[in-house]
């Protein structure tokens, strides 16, 4: 497939959409019209590039990867596919042609509302490193209708608005209607046995059908192409019993409450109703995912006794489990499997990804709900449960490690024991956090079966936050060490040799400003606010959750501010604190850490004595289209989170790449990060996961750094005392007697730890050596490199052959 197109042929081409699918000339159309319609050339493309792609991999037998994620978070797809294609330029030169600037039909696109934060980001990284490294692979994510949310702050609060994304981001999407599924929810199970044939009747259930509609993402040259397909729920069986009989709302109820499955994504479940939804949409997902591979396999193969060589089907964290026991449910009730070889070729195909050690790794439903929803799927569980205890037993097991291993246990179905029974590899997203897993969450289970348990150190894909966030940077890289690191990122490294060159380093320093001015300029665009692009840029974004130490952040800007309160004329580099962060509807505590965020900016902005030196931002609805501004600018990349809490995180990836120095803790791939630049190229704060443990061991108490500790004591009162009549009692109470994730322990060495970061900063020189030895580093953590791991080590796939190859082998047979 050839994705060339010239100027003349993207003119006609423009010119024909706009007519054909618009009805409006090139005079009279709109930037919207302007930028659907290249949306249409383009998606045409992918089209057929994605269909040759498969039809080689079908033909040569290649085994496809199928991806199963609740969120992927693309943010915008025309720039990214544009460049991978290579058809960057030629369509603005075709649209300047036009007097149109395709920076402009760029900004008409609103992100994808399909994703969140780290898990969403990563599976659409590897969606791009599947496709440009030519593995045949699907993406199973749902088709939220409102995203996760719009951020707003009313008076430093966030409030949650709908996110309309899909007016300007459906004319990605390519709805497919013959493919729909139907998916079961409610009623009760028959079941007969005819001598050793068993059957099973699913009675009075919910029907709801599942509409797919598919996303194709550009690899690099468009040598694969990656297609993402998201489910709609919908119900289209209008009760008109009920509506004649008078039960006008009912019969309406009916509907809608099918069609919410797909309306939010992560819908709060702090109440019962939350909770169902939640187990819904999760088991949507997966069966409609399910019944869809298993199609597709059987529309070419005439048996699933061969599906796990051609296929590996890929759990991305523990929402898609329900994965194992649909795929039980499909080959027993369906395809007439026994039990025994169905669990075979479940286990052979199925793997897992863990994403975390806090609580959400070990996801639980009550039994009482869960039967009561998914009445077959239960069963299927509680014969997993039953044959569990059964082989356990044989083997020899003590019966109190069964119970934590099982399945179902104290009135719950354990959702990450579910995984790693039904899957043949679990791996972790970091060394540590992998050991971790061994020793702690998991240790149980890599007790009876160690070999199953690996890991895959996370990647970004640095095409996107290199090469497409930074065109200045990566230009200056092409220029130095040629262009072969797009392809195989580990290619940086040839940049350490530049590390003590002047005029590079003098380069890097203009560039990174460059970078800051943008920010600067959209910052003021889109939130009113200055920002002063001399001062040091500081930069902590992900999503907002007390592991991840926000609080402590603002605990250290609060006590840095009162000290420049009593030392105006102290010698204080301009620094300016960037936050960005999503908190979780019902998560009130994260609620209030970002009110109070908000409302220190609030206060250091009003007071002239600080203003100049001194400057907290909080960027309001952050996402990808933020990130692409703010990585690139960033000059300290704040990575704080409690050792051992933090899995690995990808925003410390896309920084360092960037150039930014990582002010952080020994945590997930911080300690990666760590190994790749070493330690005169990384400022490290804080304990380390081990000495957490102990501290935990020994009584840890909150409360002794408080008494002991003058600048802890001042700035904990000020959140007592408040701003302008805000107050923040909560905060200051749970770090008194609480503190969960130890900030107030870490403080101190993190307030050294900006010290020093401050000190380092002042010789430029230095500064510039360490962030170009951050990029010339960053090559491990390529989204790519991940892959190749995932492919080799877990799903035991080859990209698809070059179709000359194809040729070769058709002639000699």
């Amino acid at each position: 497939m050839t994705y060339k197109m010239t100027v003349p042929q993207i003119k006609e081409a423009i010119r024909e959409k706009l007519s054909h699918s618009f009805g409006v000339s090139l005079e009279n159309a709109t930037y919207e019209e302007y930028y659907k319609a290249v949306v249409l050339i383009v998606r045409e493309l992918l089209t057929k590039g994605r269909t040759e792609f498969i039809d080689n991999a079908e033909k040569t037998g290649t085994k496809q990867v199928y991806y199963l994620c609740m969120e992927f978070l693309l943010g915008r797809s025309l720039r990214n596919n544009l460049y991978n294609l290579g058809l960057e330029d030629s369509f603005k030169k075709a649209l300047a042609e036009y007097d149109i600037k395709l920076d402009n039909l760029y900004e008409q696109e609103p992100d994808a509302g399909l994703g969140n934060g780290g898990l969403g980001r990563l599976s659409a990284c590897f969606l791009d490193g599947l496709a440009t490294q030519g593995y045949p692979a699907m993406g199973y994510s749902l088709r939220y209708e409102y995203g996760i949310f719009r951020q707003k702050l009313v008076d430093g609060w966030q409030t949650e608005l709908p996110d309309f994304w899909l007016p300007g981001g459906s004319v990605w999407l390519q709805q497919v209607p013959e493919n729909s599924v139907e998916v079961r929810f409610d009623g009760h199970i028959e079941e007969q046995w005819h001598e050793q044939y068993h059957s099973v009747r699913h009675r009075d259930y919910t029907s709801v059908t599942a509409i797919p509609y598919d996303l194709c993402v550009a690899g690099m040259d468009g040598k694969g192409i990656s297609l993402l397909r998201i489910w709609k729920a919908e119900n289209n069986k209008f009760d008109m019993n009920l509506f004649n009989g008078g039960s006008y709302m009912r019969a309406m109820e009916q509907q809608a409450m099918a069609e919410v499955i797909t309306k939010v994504l992560y819908p709060e479940d702090n109440h019962t109703d939350g909770k169902m939804l939640r187990l819904s949409q999760q088991y949507f997902l997966v069966s409609a995912s399910i019944q869809d591979i298993i199609r597709r396999h059987l529309f070419a193969h005439s048996t699933l006794d061969d599906l796990p060589k051609l296929a590996a089907i890929h759990l991305n964290d523990t929402h898609p489990v329900l994965a194992i026991p649909e795929m039980m449910r499909v080959m027993l009730d369906e395809c007439g499997y026994g039990w025994e070889d169905a669990w075979n070729i479940v286990r052979q195909t199925v793997a897992y990804t863990n994403h975390t050690v806090m609580s959400e790794a070990l996801e639980c439903w009550s039994i009482d709900l869960f039967k009561m929803r998914l009445p077959r799927i239960y069963q299927i569980v509680e014969e997993i449960d039953r044959r569990f205890w059964e082989e356990m037993r044989w083997k020899g097991v003590e019966e109190s490690k069964i119970y934590r291993m099982a399945p179902i246990g104290d009135g719950y179905v354990k959702m990450a024991n579910l995984a790693v029974i039904g899957s043949h590899s679990v791996n972790g997203v970091s060394a540590l956090h992998s050991e971790i897993l061994k020793e702690d969450v998991f240790h149980d289970f890599y007790m009876e079966e160690p070999q199953k348990f690996t890991n895959v150190t996370n990647g970004i894909a640095h095409r996107r936050w290199l090469n497409q966030s930074n065109p200045k940077l990566s230009g200056l890289i092409t220029d130095l060490i040629g262009s072969e690191y797009i392809y195989d990122a580990g290619k940086l490294s040839g940049l350490l040799r530049y590390k003590d060159d002047e005029a590079v380093l003098e380069q890097l320093q203009q560039i990174k400003r460059f970078n800051k001015v943008r920010l600067a300029d959209y910052i003021k665009k889109t939130q009113n606010d200055r920002v002063d692009p001399d001062s040091i840029f500081d930069v902590q974004v992900k999503r907002l959750h007390e592991y991840k130490r926000q609080h402590m952040n603002a605990l250290n800007i609060l006590a840095t501010y009162q000290w420049l309160r009593e030392n105006p004329n102290a010698d204080f580099t301009p620094h300016t604190f960037f936050f960005g962060a999503k908190a979780a509807p019902g998560y009130y505590f994260a609620k209030q850490i970002i009110q109070f965020i908000a409302a220190l900016a609030e206060k250091i902005r009003k007071d002239d004595r600080v203003n100049k030196k001194l400057k907290v931002v909080f960027v309001e609805n952050y996402c990808v289209t933020w990130a692409e501004f703010l990585t690139p600018a960033a000059e300290i990349s704040e990575q704080i989170s409690l050792a051992g809490t933090e899995a690995s995180g990808t925003s410390n990836m896309k920084f360092m790449i960037n150039g930014a120095v990582t002010l952080g803790t020994l945590d997930g791939a911080n300690v990666e990060i760590h190994e790749a630049v070493g330690d005169e190229n990384i400022i490290l704060f804080g304990m380390t996961a081990s000495q957490v443990e102990e501290l935990k061991r020994s009584g840890y108490s909150p409360r002794l750094h408080y008494q002991n500790n003058q600048v802890i004591h001042r700035a904990m009162d000020e959140l007592l005392t408040g701003f302008d009549g805000q107050k923040f009692k909560d905060i200051f109470n749970a770090l008194l007697n609480e503190d969960r994730y130890m900030a107030l322990a870490d403080f101190e060495s993190y307030a050294e730890a900006q010290r020093r970061a401050q000190k380092l900063y002042l010789d430029q020189k230095s500064w510039n050596r360490m962030s170009l030895v951050n990029t010339a580093c960053a090559g491990r953590f390529a989204a790519d490199r991940a892959i190749r791991e995932y492919a080799g080590n877990i799903w035991h796939a080859s990209p698809v052959p070059p179709v000359q190859n194809l040729s070769a082998r058709t002639l000699e047979k």
